[in-house]
């Protein structure tokens, strides 16, 4: 048995071999193929994992570089931001410098300087550059007793009176031009009620401030006479219209061509003093001298004037002072001098003008007192007498006291707002001393009483109500009622 086992597994081994033999190389070509796929397969990974790697690399620096980018955007908007900045400020430190130099600025000191109103005063309290300034008034008048009928009665009217202008420009600390510019009456062209309005300039002049006791005005120059020639804003005054005083003996708003000097000499002493050209004779008339004045309208100058004021304040509130014009007025014309009217004999003569005035204003608390005299004084009556064919006076006179006080303080202690009745007696006579041969007209020889009050809701706007009576020597005068209001800015 044991040797039929070993001759069955030596048959089966011969069997065997050529089968193994057989199948051996087809199972190495298989693995070996498949050997070459593996190799293949992990040659691909190897270049798949180093094109990731590469792809990571480039996604890597990519996001360096974008990062940097971004790094570097922040950066330059962050400089920006600061130059923003930077410019921000320097842009608000210039809008801050225009603001004192050449606008309005949001608040305003309202005072006079230099002999002028509030808002004329404007420019020299800016730092540099340009500056605007104002002043307007309207009212209503109705007429009541002593209203003749016919032609010549009165008619109740509303007017916008006056729109004001200031422009001024400071050169430099020293060099300042200062400009007021009237428009009159609403419109320059007539209408059915009323002939057209106008427009003028008021004052034009260069101002060089040298020294507080010594600076220089040229130009178009306000005579420093009254109360109102110079400081007219309607809420610097009572009542809607100016004393006839200061209309009709002193002709505001009066001015002339010339320079001269103006400053303060001790604490509380100021003075102004001009030479300029004189006023035409031509245009006296029997009521005042008003159309005498040549307001810088290609201006005769064929006569020179000289006009000066003293002011003096002793006290906080009291102010006294004068003040005087002297010229001459023929300006190189002719005047007629023969009385008869079918014989002419026209002669040069040279009437001289001298007019001067007296004032004196007190102010506490709310109370304000007022007080002025003024007088002119006509050379050669006689011939402008002639000439003009009406009563030329060799002497005019008036003047006025008055009288406020604002009464709301009384009532509401820490109101900002002000009540102020009032009362104005004003006596004057543009005829008082009329030449031989020609009659006097007392309808000039006048008693004027104002009273009313000035409401201030703020110190730069005021509303107005007045009565005013006007008693002649000979004849009516209508008695007026007005209302108004002006502000100055």
């Amino acid at each position: 048995m044991k040797g039929l086992r070993c001759l069955m597994a030596v048959l089966m081994v011969g069997m065997a071999s050529p089968i193994i033999a057989d199948a051996a190389p087809t199972s190495l070509e298989v693995l070996e193929k498949q050997l070459r796929e593996l190799q293949t397969q992990i040659e691909q990974l190897k270049q798949d994992k180093q094109k990731q790697d590469r792809r990571m690399m480039e996604i890597e620096a990519t996001e360096k570089e974008r990062a940097a980018r971004e790094a570097e955007a922040l950066r330059e908007q962050a400089k920006q931001g600061q130059e923003q900045e930077r410019k921000t400020g320097i842009l608000a430190e210039e809008l801050e410098k225009l603001r004192g130099e050449l606008v309005v600025p949001e608040t305003v000191e309202y005072k006079s300087l230099y002999g002028l109103g509030a808002s004329a005063s404007r420019v020299y309290q800016v730092r540099r550059g340009l500056s605007l300034a104002g002043y307007g008034e309207a009212k209503v008048s109705f007429f009541m007793a002593d209203n003749d009928e016919g032609p010549s009665k009165k008619r109740n009217t509303g007017d916008l009176e006056r729109f004001v202008t200031y422009l001024g420009y400071k050169f430099s600390d020293r060099i300042i031009m200062n400009t007021e510019i009237e428009f009159e009456h609403g419109t320059t062209s007539s209408t059915k009620s009323s002939s057209g309005g106008s427009v003028s300039v008021e004052f034009s002049y260069l101002d060089f401030l040298l020294t507080e006791p010594a600076n220089i005005r040229a130009g178009l120059l306000l005579m420093p006479m009254g109360f109102l020639n110079e400081i007219h804003e309607p809420t610097f005054f009572f009542g809607n219209l100016r004393p006839e005083v200061e209309r009709r003996i002193i002709p505001t708003t009066w001015r002339e061509l010339g320079l001269g000097l103006h400053g303060t000499i001790l604490p509380g002493l100021t003075y102004r003093t001009y030479v300029t050209n004189g006023l035409n004779a031509k245009g006296f008339t029997s009521a005042d001298i008003r159309g005498a004045r040549q307001q810088g309208n290609r201006a005769l100058f064929e006569d020179v004037a000289w006009t000066g004021r003293l002011d003096y304040s002793p006290i906080p509130g009291l102010q006294v002072g004068g003040s005087f014009f002297w010229g001459n007025t023929g300006q190189d014309q002719l005047y007629e001098t023969s009385t008869d009217p079918t014989v002419s004999k026209k002669k040069k003569v040279n009437p001289n003008l001298t007019l001067f005035e007296g004032h004196a204003e007190y102010e506490y608390r709310g109370l304000r007192l007022r007080a002025l005299y003024a007088q002119g004084n006509i050379s050669d009556a006689r011939t402008l007498s002639i000439d003009s064919k009406q009563p030329i006076s060799s002497r005019i006179m008036g003047g006025y006291v008055e009288a406020g006080y604002d009464i709301l303080p009384l009532i509401f202690p820490e109101t900002e707002m002000s009540l102020a009745p009032f009362i104005r007696y004003e006596r004057l006579d543009t005829q008082a001393d009329v030449p031989s041969g020609f009659t006097a007209d007392e309808s000039k020889d006048n008693d004027v009483i104002n009273v009313g009050f000035s409401f201030k809701p703020i110190p730069n706007v005021v509303l107005k109500f007045d009565y005013r009576n006007i008693s002649a020597n000979k004849g009516k005068v209508a008695d007026e009622i007005n209302a108004g209001l002006g502000f100055n800015f």
